[in-house]
């Protein structure tokens, strides 16, 4: 026979379910996907479902979705959702325009997934400052890097910086998906994560052009910071804690570089500061920097995802 045979667009494949299924009722897939049922189907009866195209959903209420993130269905509640939230949880799609925090519904391409336009699953380039004999470790994996600190007291750096870049004042977004291991016990150790021109051989405080998210040792709370030729806003605490081994989202909304936007997990935070990279030159690359001084503070950080989306508005 043929190499292929066409036989259909695939954006209805047959499904015979179990349990009866409502019209518009959310579903997974036999092969893992999404979809969603148009039409109601009885209990043992074929029937069809859709695994793509553009559906709305109900939403988490307690979120803000910026166009272009990924969510996951909740299991339990119905809902979409930023975060994967318990092991029944499986993709959804990307969304398709902004829902606001308090909103009830959102747009979703279902199974979706584009690639990053800078990914640090594309490559990332690290430069450690480590005395002779330290143990450390920068490991790349997937979409992410995890970088661990030993309990050595010397100065040292680890990092991870991507080898693609964007041009400031692209219209995009950034996902971080991190979760602390381990975080530093003292303020000696500091751990930031975002945008940056270049990196820092001891300090990412000293990169002149840079947006991150900023963790001190000794510290559950997050900060943001930015940091430009023009202006800089000094890491401002978000007031907002991370649990150890729990992941957290941080999102950035770069639509506007003048006035830039920090979620954490859907949550728009420090609304009253200006965070901006309008007079940085350029072109900005995603940075993962670990720091200590002359202390045997550790630290073990997972960078689960990290990715930049353009628009093209």
């Amino acid at each position: 026979m043929a190499e292929a045979v066409y036989i259909d667009d695939g954006a209805s494949v047959e499904w015979t379910p179990t349990l009866a299924i409502t019209a518009g009722q959310v579903i997974q897939y036999s092969d893992g996907r999404a979809a969603f049922a148009p039409t109601a189907i009885a209990a043992g009866v074929q029937g069809a479902v859709q695994v793509s195209g553009i559906v709305k959903v109900l939403k988490v209420v307690t979120q803000a979705m910026i166009k272009g993130s990924k969510v996951w269905w909740d299991h339990s509640a119905n809902t979409a959702n930023l975060l994967q939230v318990n092991d029944r949880d499986f993709y959804l799609g990307i969304v398709q325009e902004d829902a606001a925090y308090a909103g009830t519904t959102v747009k979703v391409a279902l199974n979706a997934d584009p690639p990053y336009t800078i990914g640090m699953g594309d490559g990332f380039a690290s430069l450690p400052v480590i005395v002779a004999g330290i143990n450390h470790q920068v490991i790349g994996h997937a979409e992410g890097v995890t970088i661990i600190a030993d309990l050595e007291a010397q100065i040292n750096k680890y990092d991870a910086l991507s080898l693609r870049s964007v041009v400031t004042g692209t219209p995009c977004m950034v996902d971080i998906l991190l979760c602390v291991n381990e975080n530093g016990d003292d303020a000696a150790f500091d751990f930031n994560v975002g945008l940056a021109d270049d990196t820092h051989a001891t300090d990412a405080d000293s990169i002149v052009n840079s947006l991150f998210v900023h963790i001190n040792g000794a510290d559950l709370e997050l900060y943001i910071e930015s940091d430009n030729v023009t202006a800089e806003v000094a890491a401002t605490d978000t007031t907002v804690a991370f649990v150890v081994g729990t992941p957290v989202l941080i999102q950035f909304d770069l639509r506007d570089w003048t006035d830039i936007q920090a979620y954490v997990d859907g949550v728009n935070v420090l609304t009253g500061s200006t965070f901006a990279l309008d007079g940085a030159v350029g072109p900005m690359k995603l940075l993962a920097h670990m720091e200590k001084t002359a202390n045997n503070s550790p630290g073990n950080f997972t960078v689960m995802r990290m990715g930049l989306r353009a628009f093209a508005e």
